[in-house]
């Protein structure tokens, strides 16, 4: 029963991962229709941007907090059913009055998909990879790989799934009748967030505890280290006695008067960075740029390739990156280092490139390679930091590195915006130019602790 309901466990997390990742990237596939209707200037759009990205780095500390004292089931399930109602509500942005004052569709904008969508999406994933490793001991590896693959799928259709819902819609009179004429846009997020939530009452009946399924009178959350058979138990703190968990003021002491740990960080921050500013703006900047040669379907063929070839790329290459990086990383200790930062110096011309591409086949030939180095980065980004940290202490780095990560990349909203607004195409050109600039730095601080750093902060398992 056990062993079984794990295979069913990892499928059910996987599709809430996948609309998690999808529901991430609306904004920025339909940027352009919104800013259209609502009438919102690029510094607005990239300011909900940056408060999108400072809610998730303030919330998911709080949220890594409580998926280790309440029960995970009601935390995700929570998540899963609050981030989809307030997609939906998203589609209704423009409409809302309270107590007879009218809120601006800005202000509701804000609200919907920065900081209730931002909140609820925060909760779902420290619950949600540490149900995984306690369901799956000798099968962890491959289970957070497919779960990881969940977050790909849903990048990697996501243009597709809203340029396919577009063309459906676009047009219809029963959208114009209920949504307006440039408000085809609205039923991709109600679509969207009903779907999740369908798939959150499903987890009421379905998604379980790990305690729930344990024999009725085994004791339940009281495994010391000792007791552990495999070391990577100890990354599920909620396993452990009370007395096993470090205090809180060691996690942060082992975190932040740790060289290494930073400077791996500063190579996360540059990743978010600049991914977070392609989510939000690649779609707008390719279809402006190549608006005569997209014709009509500009902002749907431009959603749908910004998305599809870059993240197809991204995938690929974490899958080799892995296996390339078990292979060496034995042999050479700081391989994974190493591998880091050429994909960032890689990384830096490619993004440069996606900037000043001169057609829309070369620009999808940009992106792609852009998405290959930021793979190979990115297989690396807890291995690195756990290369450096004591296990009792990973959870907590984990959250510090997300928290750090997510609220320096969310400042590249506000100079997309920023640029946008005051030189229109060139603006994203020198932006992504100078995103590629953020990878060069980030790559020098990788190689400092390459060569300076991770010989002393270098944990030996």
């Amino acid at each position: 029963m056990k062993n079984a309901y794990k295979w069913l466990l990892l499928a059910m997390l996987s599709f809430a991962f996948f609309f998690h990742q999808a529901d991430r990237a609306l904004f920025g596939l339909l940027t352009i229709p919104i800013q259209e209707e609502l009438h919102l200037t690029d510094v607005q759009i990239g300011w909900i941007n940056t408060v999108l990205s400072w809610t998730l780095a303030l919330m998911t500390t709080v949220a890594g907090f409580c998926g280790d004292r309440f029960s995970r089931k009601w935390l995700i399930t929570g998540s899963l059913m609050f981030w989809s109602l307030m997609t939906v509500g998203m589609g209704f942005v423009g409409n809302f009055t309270l107590l007879g004052i009218g809120i601006s569709a800005y202000a509701c904008v804000m609200f919907f998909r920065s900081i209730a969508t931002g909140g609820g999406e925060s909760f779902y994933a420290p619950s949600a990879y540490a149900l995984i490793a306690v369901h799956h001991k000798e099968t962890r590896s491959v289970a957070l790989s497919v779960h990881q693959a969940a977050l790909y799928i849903g990048l990697m259709t996501s243009g597709a799934l809203v340029a396919w819902i577009l063309h459906g819609l676009k047009g219809s009179a029963w959208v114009e009748s209920c949504f307006g004429t440039l408000g085809y846009w609205r039923p991709v997020f109600i679509i969207f967030g009903a779907l999740g939530f369908f798939l959150g009452i499903l987890f009421v009946f379905f998604l379980k505890d790990a305690k729930d399924l344990d024999a009725p009178n085994a004791p339940k959350n009281l495994k010391t280290p000792n007791d552990l058979n495999d070391p990577n138990d100890l990354k599920d703190s909620s396993d452990l006695a009370p007395a096993q968990k470090p205090p809180l003021l060691e996690g942060l002491k082992a975190y932040f008067c740790n060289p290494s740990a930073l400077l791996a960080t500063s190579g996360f921050i540059a990743i978010v960075f600049v991914n977070n500013a392609y989510l939000f703006w690649a779609p707008k900047f390719v279809a402006q740029k190549f608006a005569t040669e997209l014709g009509d379907s500009a902002v749907a063929t431009a959603g749908n390739g910004t998305m599809l070839y870059h993240h197809v790329c991204a995938f690929a290459a974490i899958m080799a990156g892995g296996f390339l990086t078990d292979a060496l990383v034995k042999r050479y200790p700081r391989f994974r280092l190493l591998f880091q930062s050429c994909a960032l110096f890689l990384g830096a011309p490619a993004l440069v490139f996606v900037a000043y591409a001169p057609s829309v086949s070369a620009t999808w030939a940009a992106v792609a390679l852009y998405g290959v180095f930021r793979g190979f980065f990115e297989v690396n980004t807890h291995a690195s930091l756990f290369d450096v940290v004591a296990p009792k202490y990973r959870s907590t780095a984990v959250g510090l590195l997300n928290m750090l990560a997510f609220f320096f990349g969310g400042l590249s909203g506000i100079l997309m915006g920023h640029l946008s607004r005051s030189q229109g195409v060139a603006g994203f050109e020198l932006g992504f130019a100078l995103m590629g600039g953020v990878y060069a730095v980030a790559g020098c601080l990788m190689l400092c602790s390459l060569f300076f750093t991770f010989k002393k902060n270098r944990v030996m398992e």
